[in-house]
């Protein structure tokens, strides 16, 4: 009696397995007779996606990135603590200097967590602080210029055929606005970069035209 029952489920297992493969064969469509044999499917997806599995062109077309016209020089980047109640915490302060190096610069400062955002804080407040030089023919300045930003004293004289001499953070202030031609002298003993650069951009504000 037990082997009756075992060789009456194995027929039936055979029974539906056939069954299976002729539901299956009676599910996919045949093409007809001469007609060109339909592309996969995964080709298909493949060729409207492209092989990244993003489509080209559209919404979702690959993006390209815009150069800055600006180019950046950083004066210096410092790890700042502020003291709470449960202890210290630890911020990065960067100091930028922006140009391009065709009359416009300007300087700024960026505070945040991380780096990278520091940067592009620092970036954005630069841009807002952008002046607009006016240059001679020989990229250089009309007259003498001088300022002073907290303990910072800078001057700037024309001189032709000298090139570019400055020190410390005023000679990028200069660069990146295109100056040439120009001795700058730091008057102060201060070693403060950003101090500099910032008296630096109030003498070129007091150029004028």
């Amino acid at each position: 009696m037990a082997e009756l029952k075992e060789q009456e489920q194995k027929e039936t297992e055979v029974v539906d397995a056939v069954e299976a493969e002729v539901v299956a064969d009676a599910t996919t469509p045949v093409a007809a007779p001469g007609a060109p044999e339909a592309p996969a499917r995964g080709r298909r997806e493949r060729g409207r996606r492209g092989e990244r599995g993003v489509r080209r062109g559209g919404r979702g077309g690959p993006r390209t990135e815009r150069k800055s016209e600006f180019d950046q020089r950083m004066i210096n980047i410092r790890r700042v603590a502020r003291v709470v109640a449960g202890g210290r915490r630890f911020s990065f302060s960067v100091s930028i200097i922006i140009g391009n190096k065709k009359g416009k610069v300007g300087v700024g400062v960026g505070k945040a967590g991380d780096t990278t955002l520091a940067i592009d804080k620092a970036v954005r407040n630069a841009k807002k602080n952008l002046i607009t030089v006016t240059l001679t023919k020989d990229s250089s300045i009309a007259h003498d210029t001088s300022a002073k930003y907290c303990a910072s004293r800078v001057s700037l004289i024309p001189a032709h055929g000298r090139g570019l001499v400055a020190g410390s953070s005023v000679r990028p202030v200069l660069e990146l606005a295109g100056i040439t031609n120009v001795i700058a002298k730091v008057h102060s003993g201060s070693k403060n970069g950003l101090n500099n650069a910032r008296a630096a951009v109030d003498a070129l504000k007091a150029l004028k035209a």
